[in-house]
């Protein structure tokens, strides 16, 4: 879209315009009323305040550099002025250095803006009859009180024009647009309005003159103090109303007034929250199903036999590990891992495989509601053609436009900023980066993998346990815990290094592809740092999961990392203990992360900019520089709230086998974060300008993509993570004849069947244990249950035929569970339709109504008229051929 407007352009940064042709805002004092949303007038509202500092009193640049920057405001100022924008300067209370330039849109630059912008507003009241839900009166326990935040009249509604005026709904002109609508029409006109040329280049936009400190913020008001009510009479304090009904923390178990939301922030944060509470719902029932299957699990610990032995001074007692690492390790007594095995038995039970299942069709419920609850937002906030019509091209596009294409369909001359070959090469170039860069993390997490290996030698010198050894340290500090919780730990602060770094490249990759609209760029920016993060917060876990453990070979035959370190190995009960721990730390330390940045951080900013001016008690500040000591929101806006939260999603999905308390866990955090977020938004930061979105945008298809993923995550975890498997194959098979010597199915004689028999004597030179062997016995045990044949046999150390049992039992277990619970997926999406008949029928019968209104208004017009003219062609008719005589 390109608006013709009637600007003045300094033609060069050498030359200057005539002073006399530029416009100037009114320049008035404050007028000691701090909660005022108007000019000096008191008619004129508030739609847009833009501060810069004086450049006279500015001494951190140069006079020449003060005189450029102080030249592109006037001019820029002057546009504005031309483009029928008011404003109004006042200077600080404050800080004689800051000015405020308040800006106010009359009504005809409103109503022409809303036309060019499809905005569409209430044509009549909803006739529509609403059904009420059965549930009515439960839900009304947890609403908002309805006398405190009336609810919304509900309105049909058309894209403005202006010809159309008399058919809107309009009782009073400075009503008829809300202020959210007010401040969006403002901003479109301040990012498209110029203020200097160079080398034929167009430069313009308020973002630009924010980036070069031309203007130091540009933000809409909030309409009142979070902690009182207005004293302006006129002011109907909705950020109070959010802050107390929605944002303080004694609403935690109420419902969001979201469409009061909706109407103080627009769309884009009213989605954003009304996702996070039906995602925060949701997961009370999983919640609830994982915490059932926990207690399970630690109701029946103590009928783990396996565990039972482990712990039996008579059967794990007895029984002697092999060395972990070359050398430097010793023997050890299988006694040691009796802790970890209990703790193992509570997650690595028959519930979590139930629950495993039951998240894999959870998922699938929780997306397809979410459609049909993000079509009746659609419908109810007016965005369900809202792509179509209202979306505009970015300014930043707009000024490249400079190459002409034919478009196909119409077969006109299109500006495009660059051509084909062009785009060819800014996708080559940005698909490199991206490459590159998840190149560099899985990098840094082979240096994990490294340290992990080289640190376990030396955990094991000094944490050395010896068979006989029984201190009750040596329970729970094992070297396998101490490189695990080191390797955990460091994990994560590399995790936290690479997003901060990231987040600038993903920013810089995405500016040079140039998207065309803003819901373009912030789509491409979303599928490029998921990837990222998707690599940076998962592979630590994938490792864990999939890879550790299960290719080491076996102690006479090692496999080495890079030629130098030993394979690590997995405990006796597997890595499902340790990838719980990996989980919980990347959980629990990026939830407390993310408070301090978006809670603690901007808080004592703001206590800091509030108590570094001395005078601020004793003079009235009025509401504009209130605000502007809080907060920016950030280009990003939301991009992180949401990021965070598909992050949990994917830790609550793609490895909850692992992990039933997982749902509660991020039930917790959201009704936490909810708040927060909330209180962030009304109490910390400056009032957003409000954005329209029609849904989730790109994170729709990669909630998708988890869900899909995260039942090939879970089948795998429990065939080959945890000892589920074994263990079954063990008792229907292996514990019976012609296997196995007891007459009933049992799993007594599990651990001594498992643990494959190594000969000291094999050991090699290189792997021999420096510290002597004072025991009688000739065998150690291997610490995986790698299932080989014992030394003296003729396959010695070569794989039995329980493990290809093992394997065939895993193979079948995956292809088994997948299948079930895809199918299931794909019947619980054919039966459950995104859109709900309910909201098509509301959808339909808006736009008949809304054609029928606005075309019936005009055929109405067009028979009169037509009556008219065809009445005097009559009359001049009955003239023409009228007798003489008469």
């Amino acid at each position: 879209l390109v608006l013709e407007l009637n600007q003045v352009i300094i033609p060069t940064y050498g030359t200057m315009p005539d002073q006399q042709n530029l416009h100037t805002p009114e320049w008035v004092d404050f007028d000691d009323r701090p909660d005022s949303l108007f000019f000096k007038d008191g008619q004129r509202r508030i739609d847009f305040v833009l501060v810069y500092e004086d450049e006279s009193k500015k001494m951190t640049h140069r006079r020449s550099d003060r005189k450029k920057q102080k030249r592109k405001r006037q001019v820029y100022e002057s546009n504005l002025i031309n483009n029928g924008l008011q404003l109004e300067a006042t200077r600080s209370v404050l800080d004689e250095k800051l000015i405020f330039v308040k800006v106010h849109a009359p009504w005809e630059v409103l109503c022409t803006y809303a036309e060019v912008m499809h905005i569409k507003l209430p044509l009549q009241h909803n006739d529509l009859k609403t059904r009420k839900s059965a549930f009515n009166w439960f839900s009304r326990l947890f609403r908002v009180d309805e006398n405190i935040i009336k609810p919304e009249q509900e309105f049909f509604t058309a894209p403005f024009q202006k010809e159309h005026l008399s058919n809107f709904y309009i009782q009073d002109k400075d009503t008829f647009f809300n202020p959210a609508t007010r401040s969006r029409i403002v901003h479109f006109i301040l990012s498209r309005v110029e203020y200097a040329t160079k080398n034929n280049v167009k430069k313009f936009g308020i973002n630009k003159l924010l980036d070069t400190g031309i203007y130091k913020a540009a933000f809409p008001l909030h309409d009142s103090s979070f902690r009182h009510l207005s004293t302006d009479p006129s002011c109907p304090s909705e950020r109070y109303l959010l802050y107390r009904e929605w944002a303080h923390p004694k609403n935690i178990f109420k419902l969001q007034p979201l469409d009061f939301i909706r109407k103080y922030y627009g769309e884009k944060i009213g989605i954003y929250f009304a996702w996070l509470g039906f995602y925060t719902n949701m997961l009370t029932v999983a919640a609830v199903v994982g915490v059932g299957c926990f207690l399970y699990g630690y109701l029946t610990k103590d009928n783990c036999t396996w565990s039972q032995e482990v712990c039996d001074p008579n059967i794990g007692g007895n029984i002697i590990m092999c060395p972990q690492c070359d050398r430097a390790c010793t023997y050890w007594n299988l006694t040691i891992t009796c802790e970890s095995s209990k703790k193992l038995c509570i997650f690595d039970s028959y519930g979590t495989l139930v629950f495993a299942v039951f998240m894999g069709i959870w998922v699938t419920f929780f997306l397809e509601f979410w459609k049909r609850r993000q079509a009746e937002l659609e419908y109810e906030w007016d965005t369900v053609e809202y792509l179509e019509q209202e979306e505009q091209v970015r300014p930043e596009y707009e000024a490249r436009c400079t190459h002409v294409v034919r478009n196909e369909i119409t077969q006109q001359e299109e500006h495009v900023p660059y051509t084909a070959c062009g785009k060819c090469v800014r996708m080559t170039f940005c698909t490199s980066a991206i490459f590159f860069w998840i190149l560099l993390i899985i990098a840094s997490v082979v240096g994990i993998i490294v340290y992990r290996l080289s640190v376990f030698l030396a955990f094991s010198s000094k944490l050395s346990q010896h068979v006989n050894g029984t201190e009750a340290l040596r329970k729970y500090l094992t070297p396998q815990t101490a490189t695990s919780v080191t390797a955990s730990l460091i994990s994560f602060v590399v995790i936290m290094i690479l997003n901060i770094v990231y987040e600038k490249v993903a920013i810089l990759i995405t500016d040079f592809e140039l998207p065309r609209t803003q819901t373009d760029y912030e789509n491409s920016l979303t599928t490029k740092m998921f990837l990222f993060q998707f690599v940076n917060y998962y592979s630590s876990c994938f490792y864990i999961a999939f890879f550790k453990g299960k290719f080491v070979g076996h102690p006479g035959s090692p496999v080495y990392w890079l030629g130098k370190y030993r394979n690590e190995e997995c405990d006796p009960g597997g890595c499902l203990l340790e990838l719980t721990t990996q989980l919980a730390i990347i959980v629990g330390g990026k939830a407390i992360w993310n408070n301090i940045q978006e809670v603690l951080v901007p808080l004592v900013k703001n206590l800091i900019g509030r108590y570094s001016a001395a005078a601020r008690s004793e003079k009235v500040v009025p509401r504009w520089e209130h605000d502007y000591h809080l907060q920016p929101i950030g280009k990003l806006g939301l991009f992180y709230e949401y990021l965070e939260m598909v992050i949990q999603f994917g830790f609550v999905t793609l490895f909850v086998a692992s992990f039933p308390l997982a749902p509660l866990l991020a039930l917790i955090n959201n009704m936490l974060e909810i708040r927060l977020d909330a209180w962030k938004l009304t109490t910390q930061f400056r009032r957003m300008v409000p954005q329209k979105a029609q849904d989730i945008g790109a994170w729709q298809p990669i909630l998708q993509g988890i869900a899909i993923l995260a039942v090939v995550t879970n089948a795998l975890i429990i065939a080959f993570t945890s000892d589920m498997i074994p263990r079954l194959v063990y008792y229907w098979s292996f514990s019976v004849p012609p296997y196995g010597s007891h007459s009933t199915h049992t799993m007594e004689g599990y651990i001594n069947s498992t643990l494959s028999v190594f000969n000291i004597s094999d050991f090699k030179n290189e792997s021999k244990p420096s510290s002597p062997w004072l025991g009688k016995q000739t065998t150690c045990r291997q610490v995986y249950r790698d299932l080989r044949y014992p030394p003296g046999h003729q396959h010695q150390y070569e794989h039995n035929i329980y493990y290809w049992h093992v394997i065939a039992a895993k193979l079948a277990f995956i292809i088994v569970m997948e299948h079930v619970i895809y199918f299931v997926k794909f019947i619980i999406s054919y039966v459950i339709p995104d859109v709900s008949e309910k909201t098509k029928s509301k959808v339909k019968r808006e736009k008949y109504l809304t054609q029928k209104l606005l075309h019936e208004n005009d055929l109405k017009g067009v028979k009169k008229t037509m009556g008219k003219i065809a009445d005097k062609i009559i009359k001049g008719a009955d003239s023409t051929f009228r007798p003489k005589d008469e």
